[in-house]
């Protein structure tokens, strides 16, 4: 006969098993997908990119969506990353030398996730964390291959007022640590540095470099579980035409349309529209409230 004593036993050492858990890898069950990555490339037309040999190509190779109507918010880039997470330019639009340093008092998406469990990271190349995961609110870092500019989470003081939403800041390299131990974050923001985004160098150099990084993404099994990845840039290079920019979503959680093509007007306040319906967030009050998001 078992004693009650041996099963309260069990029971006690199975609940320190589960409090034990990291709490990246509680995952928080979604409407459409459970893990959420956007990356963001740099400044080019959606004509030029859709003449790529690469690029051209993802959507239907991933039996993903190219989103044909898809809008950036303004110029220059960094009002474009605000907007992404935070639903709102917060005032500003061509005025990139006076807000590259700006600390924005308003709340973000990361303010919406944390109360629901989701957990989050930004991944930046060549960012180098401050002692004790500390935020590095240094302009640029590694001979300006990292630029504060294409990080959003640091312009908000929401998150660099807060020691433990610093250490959700990280080296791009942390990404392959963080797939190899199973504890990827449910919502990651992933900013190439200033070559591979095509900023500093060219079309082609992006393209190389986008392939090199999402196949291997794409083809892990583990990774791509339960997944959407949107692929974007800031803005058109031409600020004299409409707004439009390439972008599209692949992963394991999206349903191709016909011609793996969706014409839904959408725009960068979308990301923030898609991860709250999701989840069922709520808003930020901002450009997300009337914001479309993904056909996901």
């Amino acid at each position: 006969m078992v004693s009650w004593k041996f099963v309260t036993g069990v029971i006690a050492a199975a609940a320190a098993v589960v409090s034990a858990a990291p709490l990246e890898k509680r995952i928080v069950s979604g409407k459409n997908f459970d893990h959420f990555m956007v990356i963001v490339l740099e400044n080019e037309d959606y004509a030029a990119v859709m003449a790529d040999s690469y690029f051209s190509t993802v959507a239907a190779k991933h039996n993903g969506n190219l989103l044909t109507n898809y809008q950036a918010i303004t110029h220059p880039s960094q009002p474009n990353y605000i907007a992404m997470i935070g639903g709102s330019t917060l005032g500003f639009s061509r005025l990139e030398l006076f807000i590259i340093k700006s600390n924005f008092f308003s709340k973000s998406i990361v303010d919406i996730l944390e109360p629901a469990g989701i957990t989050w990271k930004e991944y930046a190349e060549n960012y180098t964390q401050g002692s004790n995961g500390a935020c590095n609110t240094a302009t640029s870092l590694s001979n300006s291959l990292y630029m504060r500019k294409h990080n959003p989470f640091i312009s908000f003081t929401t998150v660099t007022s807060n020691a433990s939403r610093c250490k959700n800041i990280v080296p791009a390299t942390q990404l392959q640590t963080d797939i190899n131990s199973g504890s990827v974050p449910q919502f990651m923001f992933y900013t190439p540095n200033m070559n591979d985004d095509g900023h500093d160098t060219s079309l082609s150099t992006a393209s190389k470099w986008t392939k090199g990084f999402l196949e291997p993404l794409l083809s892990n099994t583990a990774f791509n579980k339960n997944l959407a990845v949107l692929i974007t840039w800031d803005e058109t290079k031409d600020y004299d035409i409409p707004n439009q920019v390439w972008s599209v979503l692949v992963g394991s959680s999206v349903k191709a349309l016909a011609n793996n093509t969706d014409n839904t007007a959408y725009n960068h306040y979308s990301i923030l529209a898609t991860v709250e319906e999701n989840w069922s967030l709520g808003n930020l009050g901002q450009g997300d409230v009337s914001a479309t998001p993904f056909n996901i």
